[in-house]
């Protein structure tokens, strides 16, 4: 009643457990709700090819879709969609980031892309998959994924 009264119909009041009151706004929320308006942002550049790099650590997956020359026209992880803490660096989050990033490429125009995937993180092939599943061409794959060759002389072992 007094919802209607203020106007507030898409405002809901609530109290905590202190009695404090809180007002709680009825939108679209947590991760389709951070997706809508992930796909909603597009470059305004149009290309037919590009290149998908894919950067997959232990932690995170970040997407970058780029120009054939290395501009970037989009790009997604999986903290921007609403993923926190150990489940950024999940198979089912990467597959979300290729989901919203293809759909951003289709906008675009892209047709085929060269894939550059660098990193040992879970996410890295099933953000490719995803990403292919809209129907856009794979030209060729590379890893990139740094390697160490020894590197330098390890500190000295502590003894306690």
């Amino acid at each position: 009643m007094q919802e209607k009264r203020w106007g507030l119909e898409g405002l809901k009041l609530i109290r905590n457990n202190m009695g404090k009151r809180k007002v709680i706004t009825k939108s679209a929320s947590g991760a389709k709700g951070k997706m809508a308006r992930a796909s909603a942002k597009t470059s305004k550049k149009r290309a037919s090819s590009a290149t998908l790099y894919i950067n997959s650590t232990y932690n995170n997956t970040m997407l970058l879709l780029a120009d054939t020359s290395g501009n970037a026209m989009a790009w997604s992880s999986s903290g921007s969609l609403g993923f926190k803490g150990a489940r950024k660096g999940t198979p089912f989050a990467a597959s979300k980031i290729g989901e919203v990033l293809a759909e951003k490429a289709e906008q675009i125009g892209v047709k085929e892309v060269d894939i550059v995937i660098k990193g040992v993180g879970s996410g890295r092939e099933s953000a490719m998959r995803s990403f292919v599943a809209k129907g856009i061409i794979i030209k060729s794959i590379s890893d990139r994924t740094p390697i160490a060759h020894n590197g330098p002389r390890p500190r000295k072992v502590r003894r306690v």
